[in-house]
């Protein structure tokens, strides 16, 4: 053994880094105090009842109340719904920004619309809705107005899951664009023109070659999605005051002690979303590992 192997070692062994570990301890101390604690919170009070004893009662109920079953329910429609949509639609727009020739300034702009729209949710976002397509909203008026169109009259509601849905779609496709673009730069010119060298033609191309390359990081994406809707609440409460009863608007009637109260039964069906996220973010970080594989 060399003496550079042996001083290595040392190195290695002794806690001499300790500037490094100082640097992480803020966030380690986040980590503790905003994420295992209140997990751990959460897990044990979803075996308490009202009065603080122990019971497996509200884990029983996640799979026996109607009112609960048909929340999970619903807010798994909203979200692949949404993901779906706001899939598509943000696919076809980063392609338009990457690989369909437009002008560099279009992409610069939408890609800062993209990440300010990502982010514009909860109560201005409800809002900005009811005062755009609410039954006395600006666009609603001039379609009335001037275009003899009355969207309610024809069936639209934004206050039901359609409309929902809607609101939704303004912050998932934005995020779409965010994801997709990297990967559709990642894209090598090189398989293009092998391709065509062996005289694949475009359509070719895109469903034998690019295509499935693209489609873990397309179906991780839409699953991040997915997951982003299923969490929201602000919105969805700010915009039709808890009448669609999505999960995330059950825990907190649970909580909050309005009629429904029963906090341990809240933190159980909070245990439940968790969850089903962790199985999301498993599947999404099994299919971005497929992806960076080609992309490399």
């Amino acid at each position: 053994m060399t003496q550079t192997t042996v001083n290595l070692k040392k190195n290695i062994a002794t806690p001499t880094n300790w500037k490094v570990w100082l640097g992480i301890a803020p966030f380690l101390l986040f980590a503790i105090l905003f994420l295992f604690l209140p997990s751990l919170r959460l897990f044990t009070a979803s075996f308490t009842d009202i009065n603080g004893n122990f019971t497996f009662n509200n884990i029983i109920q996640l799979f026996s109340e109607p009112f609960i079953v048909e929340a999970y329910k619903l807010s798994i429609q909203i979200s692949a719904v949404t993901a779906l949509g706001g899939g598509i639609l943000g696919f076809l727009l980063a392609y338009s920004v990457t690989v369909g020739g437009l002008p560099k300034p279009l992409r610069s702009i939408l890609i800062t619309f993209s990440g300010v729209a990502s982010n514009f949710a909860g109560v201005p976002l409800a809002f900005a809705f009811v005062a755009t397509l609410g039954r006395q909203g600006f666009i609603t008026h001039i379609l009335r107005d001037y275009l003899n169109i009355n969207i309610y009259q024809a069936g639209f509601n934004l206050y039901s899951f359609l409309g929902l849905s809607l609101v939704y779609m303004y912050f998932q496709f934005p995020l779409m664009v965010l994801i997709m673009a990297p990967a559709l730069d990642g894209l090598k010119r090189e398989w293009r023109e092998a391709a065509e060298n062996l005289g694949a033609s475009t359509t070719q191309y895109w469903l034998k070659v690019a295509m499935p390359v693209l489609l873990p990081s397309i179906l991780g994406a839409m699953i991040l999605l997915f997951g982003n809707a299923f969490g929201a609440y602000a919105t969805a409460y700010a915009l039709t005051g808890g009448r669609i009863g999505i999960v995330t608007i059950q825990i907190g009637a649970q909580i909050r002690g309005d009629v429904l109260y029963n906090p341990g039964l809240g933190y159980a069906m909070a245990i439940g979303m968790v969850v089903i996220m962790a199985i999301s973010l498993a599947g999404y970080s099994w299919l971005q590992a497929k992806t960076e594989r080609w992309l490399k």
